[in-house]
């Protein structure tokens, strides 16, 4: 067994935990004000009228000032790669690398290129080539999103690569089946849908505001009406995709979707939680109810997981002891096949080295047959692959309640907005103003669903977190951890004071 200093562990997933929420704060409304800033112009290219123009360059520079503290913080998200997580750069550089570099190479260069001329080409480029510029911004920050939703997708389900007992790495085979796993084109998808989302209430809240104060109100009353429609589109999508997620979930992720359901034990016709308090003593193979208050709509999961109402879901006894009726292999079984293929994958290398050659095939011969199952060899007991499971739940529901919130949001504001009656609307436009940071909430629980449920796996089933660590002094990486939350602490609080000041000031030459 290796020897894995969990202190180490840890703290790097803190760290990186720390850096990816802090940046997750900036990318959702990045994505989402990218495409209301294309509307807004479109609408003022198509009709003439200056106000369009005021509007639009008003929601660009807020735009531009959430995008510049974005690209910092993600700047130091790539780079924890290298420095906190050198074992995994290093054994999948390969595969990971290559999306994003087309993301650098082509996604950012294409947005940085025309967020100039979105900027600075006002008066000084035709109308149609500053709009094209802008829709090119939008369309990049998307693409950006593509290709590190590529990388992601294929850490939460490795295809199209082969590992290469030589090297002891993993080496892309097919880069079109990284590109259109299933799995990518899911976290796409629904990222982009539930970001375009925030950025709708973004739009509305800040209108809400100026609607509360008498300022501005010709202004906030059209962003409300664009805002609305992207809002109640975006969300249409975002619960489609949020169900291809669960159901690509069922047969890649089981172990994810038995968590954030908190089904531990599986279920012919199985039913939804809709709501639920689990047991906080729950613990997988014993046999004490795993919920102490829930409400379940029936037969719904395995509608979700497997497009059939009477079709089994395995739970997470199932995944982790094995079910022989479904033929589940458990846990305890892979760790032994995996312990074999770490034996003869060093058989190998030793035979090899040695210049025995029938030796080194026999290992490899047997390698082979195991090697699937190579990262169980480092757990101590089967309950490992287990991820947090009330973090997992908890987050998975404060998402899908949300998301009904702002299903009223958006439909009531879009009713209101085309009766022109929405500044009369006091508390509604005061739900309005807090549906923007209930909208940062359900993105960051969904990243969190998606990164926490997947635990304990750097690779889904081939390399787990604690050995994708760089061999780094625990105190290095805890200094670097407070370092980075005052950083990062420092840029939001820049942020929000720059924004609430451009937001008092309001459109120029409205």
């Amino acid at each position: 067994m290796v020897d894995i200093d969990l202190g180490l562990v840890n703290w790097s997933r803190a760290q990186f935990a720390l850096t990816a929420m802090y940046h997750w704060i900036f990318v959702p409304l990045t994505l989402g004000l990218s495409f209301l800033c294309a509307f807004f112009e479109s609408i003022y290219v198509k009709t003439g009228k200056e106000e369009w123009r005021y509007l639009t360059r008003f929601w660009m520079t807020l735009f531009g000032i959430n995008f510049a503290i974005g690209v910092a913080t993600g700047i130091i998200l790539e780079f924890e790669f290298g420095t906190n997580w050198s074992n995994y750069s290093w054994m999948v550089g390969d595969i990971f690398g290559a999306p994003l570099a087309v993301e650098g190479i082509v996604a950012f260069f294409l947005e940085a290129t025309f967020f100039a001329v979105m900027f600075f080409g006002w008066n000084r480029v035709s109308k149609g080539f500053h709009l094209f510029s802008t829709w090119m911004v939008a369309i990049g920050s998307n693409l950006s999103a593509l290709w590190i939703l590529v990388a992601n997708g294929w850490m939460q389900h490795p295809v199209g690569m082969a590992f290469n007992p030589e090297t002891v790495r993993f080496e892309m085979q097919n880069f079109w089946e990284v590109l259109f796993s299933p799995v990518a084109i899911a976290k796409f998808t629904h990222t982009t849908s539930s970001s375009f989302l925030v950025g709708a209430t973004f739009v509305i809240a800040v209108s809400s505001w100026y609607l509360l104060k008498g300022r501005h109100i010709e202004m906030a009353k059209k962003s409300i009406l664009v805002a609305s429609v992207f809002g109640v589109f975006s969300l249409a999508m975002t619960a489609f995709t949020g169900d291809e997620s669960a159901f690509t979930n069922a047969s890649t992720q089981p172990m994810k979707l038995a968590a954030y359901e908190g089904l531990y034990t599986g279920e012919q016709k199985a039913g939804i939680v809709a709501f639920g308090v689990l047991n906080p003593a729950a613990k997988p193979g014993e046999n004490s109810d795993p919920f102490l208050f829930k409400i379940k709509l029936p037969y719904l999961l395995s509608l979700m997981a497997n497009r059939s109402f009477d079709s089994f879901v395995p739970g997470i006894n199932d995944l982790v002891f094995g079910n022989e009726k479904k033929g589940i292999v458990g846990v305890d079984q892979k760790m032994v096949r995996g312990s074999e293929a770490l034996v003869d994958l060093r058989a190998y290398k030793n035979a090899r080295d040695a210049g025995d050659k029938a030796a080194a095939e026999g290992a490899l011969g047997r390698f082979t047959k195991n090697q699937d199952y190579l990262g169980y060899a480092y757990f101590d007991k089967p309950e490992d692959a287990v991820p947090p499971v009330q973090t997992t739940f908890y987050a998975f529901h404060i998402m899908v309640f949300l998301s009904l919130f702002f299903a009223f949001i958006c439909l009531s504001y879009l009713y209101y907005g085309m009766k022109d009656s929405i500044g009369q609307k006091r508390g509604l436009l005061l739900l309005g103003i807090a549906s923007f940071f209930l909208a940062l909430i359900a993105s960051e629980a969904g990243w969190v669903v998606a990164e926490v449920g997947r635990q304990p796996w750097a690779i889904q089933g081939m390399m787990p977190v604690s050995v994708a660590t760089s061999n780094l002094a625990k105190g290095n990486v805890m200094a670097t951890f407070w370092m980075f939350a005052g950083l990062f602490t420092l840029l939001l609080l820049a942020e929000i004071k720059i924004m609430l000041w451009q937001i008092n000031k309001g459109p120029e030459g409205e």
